[in-house]
């Protein structure tokens, strides 16, 4: 089964997506870029997960412009997406999620804040009256917004208040709270929910040498296992596998992805230090996506400049399957179908 691998450049003069037709082995084959309408910030290493987001089942592809304050639709297609429109989001959105045709961004510029938005199933953004909703703190540095799998509460991971805070969804789309909560570790980062609701939230611990982490947290937000280590560096995104098993983490540090292992209670341990490595002992990846059919894991390296791929074995145990260069080193974002 084939499919597309989406990044964008972050262009401060004007952003593109880039996007990859996907092979049944895994190869990637780069297509045309495609203008998104906005702008980016053109610093390398964005730091956020999320903002290149598929929606409405694969049907769109949302881009977060940084830059313009403003976030695109495209329509995703295998021959290269398609602009449909750009809506104003607020001031650096960062992080795109949705659920069922409702969206939100996390806008990290000024104090931070969410803001809510339909999506049409012609592509097109209305804003939610009553959606947006400050951060816990100003300057609380959001690094991720995504909806829980029941689509009922939205999570963001905050890094200057080592806090992941909570909102709740009302049937009309607008959030309420935030609720915080502390994070289990410090530099709370990216993270992924299994189907079950557990959540596991990277854990960078201000970018010391060897402090890579991750905890795993109940539905109601509770720790299961706290700060589980990895002995790697610059822990950033989080992508967990389609059946809950298994969970990858990408080491800005050392050019490394760790995996682990989620248990039958939620709880997480440590599967493999070194799951699989871009760039040896060199820091620069930190995107990373699974396709819709969880056969293979997709990593972005801004500094190498590529997107490496990855099969997903049945032990969740990593191979390699090929690379693809050609990307500005301003490049983030990933996602895949």
């Amino acid at each position: 089964m084939s499919g597309t691998v989406y990044a964008q450049t972050n262009d401060a003069d004007g952003n593109e997506v880039i996007a990859f037709r996907r092979g049944d082995d895994g190869s990637l084959t780069q297509l045309a870029p495609v203008g998104t309408g906005g702008r980016g910030t053109g610093t390398v290493h964005l730091p956020s997960q999320g903002s290149v987001t598929l929606a409405a089942n694969g049907r769109f592809l949302l881009v977060a412009n940084a830059g313009s304050g403003d976030v695109s639709v495209l329509r995703a297609d295998g021959d290269g997406p398609e602009l449909v429109g750009v809506t104003a989001t607020g001031d650096a959105p960062v992080s795109v999620a949705e659920h069922e045709g409702l969206l939100y961004v996390l806008n990290n510029g000024g104090d931070g804040a969410i803001a809510g938005f339909r999506l049409s199933d012609e592509g097109q953004l209305t804003a939610v009256a009553g959606s947006s909703r400050p951060l816990s703190r100003p300057g609380a540095d959001g690094a991720q917004i995504a909806f829980t799998p029941d689509g009922r509460a939205l999570v963001v991971t905050e890094r200057a208040t080592d806090g992941i805070s909570v909102y709740a969804v009302g049937d009309d789309g607008s959030a309420a709270g935030p609720e915080p909560h502390g994070s289990a570790g410090t530099t709370p980062y990216g993270f992924d929910f299994t189907p079950d609701g557990v959540l596991v939230v990277t854990e960078a611990f201000g970018a010391q040498a060897g402090k890579a982490a991750a905890s795993s947290y109940t539905s109601g937000f509770e720790p299961i296992s706290a700060s589980v280590g990895s002995g790697r560096s610059e822990v950033c995104w989080a992508a967990v596998t389609k059946d809950g098993r298994f969970v990858y983490v990408t080491n800005f540090g050392d050019g490394t992805i760790s995996s682990y292992r989620v248990m039958s209670d939620g709880a997480i341990e440590l599967l493999e230090p070194v799951a699989a490595t871009t760039v040896e002992s060199a820091k620069g990846v930190r995107d990373e996506a699974l396709t819709s059919d969880g056969r293979f894991l997709y990593a972005l390296d801004a500094d190498a400049r590529k997107v490496f791929g990855f099969r997903v074995r049945s032990d969740g145990t990593l191979a390699a399957v090929g690379e693809s260069d050609g990307l500005p080193a301003t490049a983030a974002g990933l996602a895949a179908s």
